[in-house]
């Protein structure tokens, strides 16, 4: 039987990490765990030696031609996220595209498939920081930045770092069966599958707000108080503000309705909670404004796709390790 054939692409100048993810997935003789034996190359431009960014040489003994017969083209980064990609480059990828590979684009590795014209009209992810870039330079693709990665069939992409090994385990999983995944990810001690996307990691810093206007003060008075009950009508008129004209102004200077930035502010503070303190799941929702146990997992589910328990045990400062606590690879496959 054929290897299959893993072809992922570096340049001058990738990231060691992000290129070790393809090679930890598939670079390794994973026949032990009951996957194939597969045929796996890093190619570039050109063949011969790249630096790396932590100053580090790879030589690198294939060049874009190593796409014409891969089975799965890896793109674990990219570089110059606003430049068009180099024309060889560009119908190397194509080409292997309609002959029927995956595309498989980890973190930044998306930007270099939309550049290519391989997303429009598709849904795509990347790092969370870059996903209003990426939608600005590509605004026909549907970015979604709360996800680990998105399988739109024969073209797959992940969101930041980590993210990659979740992206490839999840290759491994739907080409290979799910207890060769599992296999996979005990051997390299990895959550099999972590839940959550990256919409948890994201951080929603407040910023300082000095001198501030009624408008302002009365939003800082929120932010101050959220365990409190806050409605529109009476923000807007601590804002000195009617309610329609507090909403225009709002939606203009926030960007989203005054609904849904509460929640958000109240999820934020939730997740601090949760990661610097042991209080119990009702006290955090009450401190938070949520009222009930039950209405902050609501929450979590609906804007975190995790609960507060899932997210205390990755996130907490109890749970690091170093702070009394032994973290163990059984640890590691539960995700805690």
């Amino acid at each position: 039987m054929k290897a299959p054939i893993i072809a992922a692409v570096a340049f001058d100048g990738i990231s060691p990490f992000h290129l070790s993810v393809p090679c930890l997935v598939f670079g390794a003789d994973r026949t032990k765990l009951g996957l194939p034996r597969f045929d796996f190359r890093v190619c570039a431009a050109e063949q011969g030696a790249i630096q790396t960014d932590a100053g580090l040489s790879i030589l690198v003994s294939h060049d874009l031609s190593a796409l014409d017969d891969a089975d799965i083209v890896i793109i674990p980064s990219w570089k110059d996220l606003d430049a068009p990609v180099e024309a060889q480059f560009k119908d190397a990828l194509c080409r292997a595209h309609r002959r029927g590979a995956l595309i498989v684009g980890l973190c930044l590795g998306t930007f270099a498939i939309a550049a290519a014209g391989l997303l429009a009209g598709r849904r795509a992810t990347t790092h969370w920081a870059y996903t209003d870039q990426l939608q600005d330079l590509h605004p026909d693709i549907a970015v979604d930045a709360g996800v680990l990665y998105v399988d739109d069939g024969d073209i797959i992409t992940s969101a930041g770092v980590a993210a990659g090994l979740d992206c490839c385990l999840h290759i491994v999983r739907a080409r290979y069966g799910a207890e060769a995944a599992l296999r996979l990810a005990r051997h390299v001690v990895l959550s099999p599958h972590r839940q959550g996307g990256q919409a948890q990691f994201i951080e929603r810093p407040l910023e300082p707000t000095p001198n501030a206007d009624r408008f302002t003060h009365a939003l800082d008075q929120v932010r101050a108080s959220l365990g409190e009950a806050h409605s529109l009508d009476s923000v807007a008129d601590a804002a000195g503000l009617t309610r329609r004209t507090f909403t225009r102004r709002f939606q203009k200077t926030i960007g989203t309705s005054f609904g849904d930035w509460l929640a958000a502010q109240r999820i934020a503070l939730a997740q601090r909670l949760l990661e610097t303190t042991d209080k119990s799941m009702d006290m955090v929702a009450f401190e938070a404004g949520f009222g009930s146990a039950t209405s902050l997992r609501q929450h979590f589910a609906a804007r975190l796709k995790t609960s507060p328990v899932q997210y205390r045990r990755e996130f907490s400062r109890s749970a690091r390790p170093g702070n009394g606590r032994a973290y163990t690879a059984a640890d590691a496959l539960n995700g805690a």
